[in-house]
């Protein structure tokens, strides 16, 4: 990491909170030794434990939030929490005093307070949450996964622009394909807007990257590295996939513990069966990103450990530190070069 990255956290989101935030943390603290943190939670239950936590304690600042937005609190009322620790944390974006805010909380409360206190980037309609996921071609990134139902061309564009720039930033890809996922991948497949947003695609200058249109099989094959969708198609996606990899790990328990023989035969597989747990651990891939907003905006998974949370903060500290934000922009204005703005720092230094 080039430059110091500032990180607002809310340390009341999550099922096991503010324990596992505060763990996570210890963790990012160790892996990103140039990255600051700004906690906000009750005092009176994080500050014990960043105490404890001497590594964090370091480079850590905790402010009092004396609310916390539930999990079954619907966005509107959370918007009208003003001193939660959400808020507080997002607040402190929009203030200039950090760069992104990560946040195991309510995901709908989130995306909601994200949207309305950042507001999108110039040139952006509409943000999308984008997901890392494994492929047999190693890891891809797909978008949306949920913040846009009902999507016109143009957002599918900005998808796949934001999604080419996360798999730069974040996969670490030098020339990243691009998918639009549909029913077919013949050119004559699908609606109005998906057809409009693949001609725009294939005239700009990420012509050279763009695949064309992929299908469901083709995101575990990994046959891009970006998959560009609308957030109905892709959430369905994302939990149909989810569920094949609780099937699958269901099923060989099952299997291993069937019979004498097959219980042998766990114990002879066991170190291939490891690797198979590491590469599929849902921890790996935690950490959904709000992409297109004037900040980097994070979402744990709320059920994760630490290890899981610091992957989370891996997401951010690399978006922050490779200005994710501004390579958005710079790419925006060579698709649409007449609309181009003044974008808001993409970085905060301590």
């Amino acid at each position: 990491m080039n430059a110091e990255a500032v990180l607002a956290i809310d340390a009341m989101g999550g099922d096991r909170a503010p324990d596992i935030v505060v763990r996570g943390l210890e963790i990012s603290a160790e892996r990103h030794p140039q990255a600051r943190f700004i906690l906000f939670g009750d005092e009176g239950r994080v500050a014990p434990l960043l105490k404890r936590a001497k590594r964090l304690a370091q480079v850590a600042s905790l402010r009092h939030a004396p609310e916390a937005v539930p999990n079954e609190m619907k966005p509107t009322a959370a918007l009208r929490l003003r001193n939660s620790s959400m808020r507080l944390a997002i607040d402190c974006v929009a203030a200039g005093e950090a760069a992104g805010v990560v946040s195991a909380g309510n995901t709908g409360a989130l995306m909601a307070l994200a949207k309305i206190v950042l507001k999108t980037l110039p040139g952006i309609d509409r943000p999308a949450m984008a997901g890392i996921g494994p492929s047999a071609r190693g890891d891809f990134v797909m978008l949306d996964l949920g913040a846009n139902v009902q999507c016109d061309a143009r957002n599918l564009v900005d998808f796949a622009v934001m999604g080419e720039v996360f798999a730069r930033t974040v996969l670490g890809l030098n020339q990243p394909s691009i998918g639009l996922l549909n029913v077919g991948s013949e050119e004559l497949k699908g609606d109005d807007r998906v057809r409009e947003a693949a001609e725009v695609l294939r005239a700009s200058h990420l012509a050279p990257l763009f695949h064309g249109f992929v299908e469901g099989h083709d995101i575990a094959a990994g046959t891009t590295d970006v998959v560009v969708t609308d957030g109905f198609t892709g959430n369905v996606a994302l939990k149909t996939g989810e569920g094949t990899l609780k099937l699958v790990r269901d099923l060989l328990r099952e299997v291993f513990t069937s019979s004498i023989a097959a219980k042998i035969g766990y114990i002879l597989a066991r170190p291939a069966l490891e690797r198979l747990r590491e590469w599929l651990d849902p921890r790996r891939y935690n950490g959904a990103v709000l992409v297109g907003l004037n900040g980097v905006v994070v979402k744990s998974h709320g059920g994760t450990d630490g290890l899981g949370f610091a992957h989370a903060m891996d997401l951010a500290v690399d978006m922050v530190s490779h200005r994710f934000n501004d390579r958005i922009r710079d790419e925006l204005l060579r698709i649409r070069p007449g609309e181009g703005a003044v974008l808001a720092p993409a970085a905060v230094a301590g």
